[in-house]
């Protein structure tokens, strides 16, 4: 019975958070971002936070985009956000808990035990979208941010707060050629139940980091302290959270509103660097992106971008133009 007091204010908190109005901070990219630090209900970690980052239209706007990053990830992708004020939406993005500029010292970075608890900080972020001012929504989500969504947009069934579901290069289906394939996977989900802190190498091609960073071969410049070139080690319990929101994937997700899937047409699997990285998908199967999005029980497109690499926004400049061209054609039909 001493837990219902502490449920309650729990509850009432989080109300309060979604509702109550946010002070914004400058953020670290400049040029006009903001950030505002959200504080969530502490988990099995203790304390846990949320980070917004927002810029909005020169003239007042309606529209809003939400974006959610992946694993290994956090927003910094200012051309992205420009594109989108540049068509009329108040661009958001949200780190999400121990991730990016949400990380606290405590805590392992990416650690979560099941993706639902990823909801808490969507929902408050399309709250304060919704309090400031924008009445329709795109909700948008790169890899693992793109599996998180989906997720989301299905438990959300008749409930939604946002318009259309945006997904690049979703996670949705493990496919590194590592400890972590398939074959491992009984072992790893048996020992996640008791042992959810064991750590393994996430097994990520490290090239691809390199096909990014302007330190290496790639033109984009971010913190490689928040998203370092070679991923962290993972643990079992993120193993386990992960499979279990791929397999729901492969059972059929109910999405009511408008999705449009985004993927590179082919993948890269190189061991030694070469340019083939700025030509394809260095992280995931683009076949399997394709079939489990079949998946999904509502209005989807799919389509395949050729020259694409994993972060479709991050590809060569003449294929990004050609990412944007798509997405903001799309919209136009579905965020009115």
């Amino acid at each position: 019975m001493k837990s219902l007091p502490i449920l309650a204010f729990s509850f009432l908190l989080c109300c309060a958070t979604a509702t109550a109005q946010v002070t914004y901070y400058a953020d670290i990219l400049g040029k006009g971002f903001k950030q505002a630090t959200i504080v969530q209900s502490p988990d099995y970690e203790g304390s846990v936070t949320c980070t917004i980052v927002r810029k909005t239209t020169p003239e007042k706007s309606d529209k809003a985009v939400l974006y959610v990053h992946g694993f290994n990830d956090y927003f910094f992708q200012e051309e992205m956000a420009e594109r989108y004020i540049k068509e009329g939406f108040n661009f958001y993005a949200v780190d999400l808990r121990k991730c990016g500029r949400s990380w606290l010292s405590h805590q392992k970075f990416n650690n979560v035990r099941d993706l639902s608890e990823y909801y808490a900080d969507i929902d408050t972020a399309l709250a304060i979208i919704r309090a400031e001012g924008s009445a329709k929504v795109l909700l948008s989500g790169h890899s693992l941010g793109g599996l998180v969504v989906s997720l989301y947009a299905n438990a959300q069934l008749g409930k939604e707060k946002f318009d259309a579901l945006l997904l690049n290069s979703p996670f949705f289906d493990v496919s590194v050629k590592s400890v972590l394939k398939k074959t491992a996977m009984p072992y790893i989900l048996k020992r996640a139940e008791k042992h959810p802190e064991t750590t393994i190498d996430s097994g990520l091609n490290p090239r691809y980091g390199e096909s990014l960073h302007v330190s290496a071969h790639g033109e984009w410049s971010y913190s490689l302290g928040f998203k370092p070139l070679i991923a962290p080690p993972v643990n079992f319990g993120w193993i386990k959270a992960v499979h279990d929101g791929q397999l729901k994937v492969s059972q059929g997700l109910q999405i009511n509103k408008p999705v449009l899937v985004l993927h590179a047409a082919r993948s890269i699997d190189e061991k030694k660097w070469s340019d083939l990285f700025f030509t394809g998908d260095a992280v995931l199967n683009v076949e399997e992106i394709a079939k489990q999005a079949q998946n999904i029980v509502g209005q989807y497109s799919i389509q395949a971008v050729q020259g694409g690499m994993h972060d479709l926004v991050l590809s060569r400049k003449p294929v990004r133009e050609e990412v944007y061209s798509t997405i903001f054609n799309w919209a136009k039909r579905t965020v009115k």
